[in-house]
């Protein structure tokens, strides 16, 4: 049977209750406050419900009417969502689309990205970070459509990257962390007696990886690269960060390059899927060609 509750009648109450009067509403909706009258009686007649009281100077919403107000505003807001999605849709535009980024990398480096896609698409956007390991498996479990990461030595067969740039890493501890007491070289053995800061992998079910972290070495793990780079401010060991985010630390004296030890270039690629493209990913895509640079 079909309901008397049409979306015409919901957007009548809907401007009326925000509004204040069927004056106000009608002239918002363009119509005569006749029509609309007309309209909320037949309802209340199909509903054999009272949805204003009239006993008044004013007509207010009863108890019944406010319900519907209240419930009714929720079914316009889905409408506007199923018409917006589907024209998204209609349009080769991803509802959603996930992009996935290795926490050594700052989030505020995909900001200009969020900003520029939203003057061109209203595809909603999740920047979710992953830990090594983890970045991949988002990527084949699908939990991302695209990811910044380094670049691991074997891509899989599925997987197609472009190079963004590199990132120079070096190792640092805090400026009275007693590492930079130390005398000789920095090799494997003189490393593996100081505690490392690790951050956790986010793989769920694939192996977890490491880099720079040594099997017999005492280590700290952590869930984020910002708990890292506190932990290494503490003095609770050493590690390795992007160079530009340990200029300005070591510039305020809280942080050390620790002496002899190897700078290292990390190649920064993004990975998307090859058989998942869509609209939105395209434009990601190439944004990030034209516009990426470390902030």
């Amino acid at each position: 049977m079909q309901s008397p509750i049409t979306l015409e009648a919901l957007h009548i109450l809907d401007a009326i209750d925000r509004r204040g009067s069927f004056a106000a509403a009608a002239n918002e909706l363009n119509r005569a406050p006749s029509s609309l009258s007309y309209q909320i009686q037949k309802l209340e007649q199909d509903l054999d419900i009272m949805i204003f009281d009239r006993s008044g100077h004013k007509a207010n919403f009863t108890d019944a009417g406010k319900l519907i107000l209240e419930r009714g505003r929720g079914i316009l807001n889905a409408t506007e969502k199923l018409v917006n999605d589907s024209t998204l849709l209609a349009n080769g535009w991803e509802l959603d689309i996930t992009l996935a980024f290795d926490g050594i990398i700052p989030i505020a480096n995909f900001f200009p990205l969020v900003e520029a896609l939203g003057n061109v698409s209203k595809t909603r956007i999740r920047l979710q970070e992953e830990i090594l390991a983890g970045c991949w498996e988002s990527l084949a479990d699908d939990r991302a459509d695209l990811l910044i990461c380094p670049r691991i030595e074997t891509l899989p067969q599925d997987v197609k990257a472009e190079t963004l740039g590199s990132m120079e890493m070096v190792w640092v501890a805090a400026t009275h962390h007693y590492v930079h007491k130390r005398t000789g070289g920095f090799d494997a053995e003189a490393r593996q007696k100081y505690r490392a800061i690790a951050i956790a992998d986010t793989a769920r079910d694939q192996p977890a990886m490491s880099v720079n972290i040594l099997q017999k070495q005492p280590r700290l793990t952590v869930t984020n690269f910002n708990a890292k780079c506190q932990a290494l401010l503490s003095g609770l060991g050493i590690g390795t960060i992007p160079k530009h985010v340990a200029e300005p630390l070591i510039a305020e004296g809280k942080l050390k390059i620790i002496e002899g030890s190897p700078e290292s270039h990390m190649e920064l690629i993004m990975a998307w899927r090859r058989n998942k493209i869509g609209e939105a990913k395209s434009w990601c895509i190439q944004y990030l060609k034209k516009h990426w640079s470390l902030v």
